[in-house]
């Protein structure tokens, strides 16, 4: 099999530690997984992300697609050995990003037309497409191909977009079924595949999420992630979608949460039954100076750091905390030090593993 999926406690409230056993690396949820767009987790290197204790990064299809290609990728032996990462990985199908390009794109029943944010070259992506680009990435886990819907969404508009993320749901299991062999570390891996979820879409109307959800459990795909959510909605619509749909999700699947959030978000999307979560917030934060601490947000280009001694969290023990001072980690901003990006993205990447590290051991004891 590809993946087990081991339920070991769930509370009341429906919080629930779990462990996803992959091709590549048995993965411990709930979980937050770094996001490494374009093969990497910007400004830190793998084996640092290893130390942090990641088990599994995200690899965005549309940008690896686009540049070195896919199919460049697979000759040299899929994803993970390209960027020498020995553990587990998820890719996403590219609809995000299209869909971020509302102005470069034209959507119809057979898939998107868009054109190429590097260069104005124009491409075509189908869900049989998406499924083939992923596959020859050969990340453990894949994602079926969906219109994401943007927010605000009037209820026409948010139907028509359910509409075609079905078809496109079904069209993309059907095209995985058929060629998941083909994943570059199949033989290595005795034969193993790699897994395909499916997404709830439905806007921000609640029948609409139900219905998107029971159709695609009716698919049986090999776990089940709620997208169209951080779009620009408030944050109490984002956890009214996420309470509406995963009772309705098997307990015996992961359930995925895209693009999120803030750490106090992460935590209590956790303890409502959430596995698996990703965000680019901490590493982008990062890169603006912005660190994420025991104490709340800190702004690390404030002024009142320019002569502060003490490590940016007292209550971390991460390697920046134990080594670097806050006014050391001001100046890197202050003198654009690339180092100060570096420094800035470990921290908050340790910030948010140490939640879920937190949060797996408090659901493992809980009764």
């Amino acid at each position: 099999m590809a993946l087990q999926f081991n339920l070991i406690r769930e509370t009341e409230t429906g919080g629930r530690r779990t462990q996803l056993c992959l091709p590549h690396q048995l993965v411990e949820t709930p979980v937050f997984m770094p996001v490494g767009t374009a093969g990497s987790v910007k400004a830190v290197a793998q084996d640092v992300l290893e130390t942090l204790g990641a088990e599994i990064i995200l690899g965005n299809t549309y940008h690896l697609y686009l540049r070195p290609g896919h199919e460049a990728i697979r000759r040299m032996g899929g994803l993970h050995r390209f960027i020498s990462w020995p553990r587990a990985m998820l890719t996403d199908s590219g609809g995000f990003q299209v869909f971020s390009l509302s102005k470069l794109r034209k959507v119809t029943e057979e898939g998107v037309q868009f054109r190429s944010h590097l260069d104005g070259s124009a491409h075509f992506f189908t869900p049989e497409h998406s499924m083939d680009v992923q596959i020859a990435l050969g990340a453990d886990i894949a994602m079926a191909f969906d219109e994401c819907t943007e927010y605000p969404a009037d209820r026409a508009r948010a139907e028509n977009s359910l509409r075609l993320t079905m078809a496109w749901a079904r069209r993309s299991l059907d095209h995985f079924r058929a060629h998941r062999h083909e994943v570059p570390w199949h033989e290595e891996f005795g034969g193993q595949t790699q897994n395909l979820f499916g997404i709830v879409q439905g806007g921000m109307y609640r029948d609409l999420r139900r219905e998107s959800a029971e159709r695609l459990v009716e698919m049986d795909f090999d776990g089940y992630a709620i997208g169209g959510l951080s779009v620009g909605e408030p944050r109490d619509l984002t956890m009214e979608m996420i309470a509406e749909v995963l009772p309705l999700l098997p307990k015996d699947k992961p359930r995925y949460v895209m693009g999120v959030g803030y750490p106090d978000e992460i935590e209590q999307y956790a303890r409502m039954g959430v596995d698996m979560m990703d965000c680019v917030l901490p590493t982008r934060a990062a890169r603006h100076g912005l660190l994420f601490t025991s104490e709340g947000r800190l702004n690390i280009k404030g002024k009142r750091y320019a002569e502060d001694q003490g490590p940016p969290d007292p209550a971390c023990d991460c390697m920046v905390c134990r080594r670097y001072s806050r006014a050391y980690l001001r100046h890197l901003m202050q003198a654009a030090e690339p180092l100060s990006g570096t420094l800035n993205t470990i921290h908050n990447l340790a910030y948010y593993l140490g939640i879920m590290k937190r949060v797996r051991a408090e659901l493992a004891s809980a009764h």
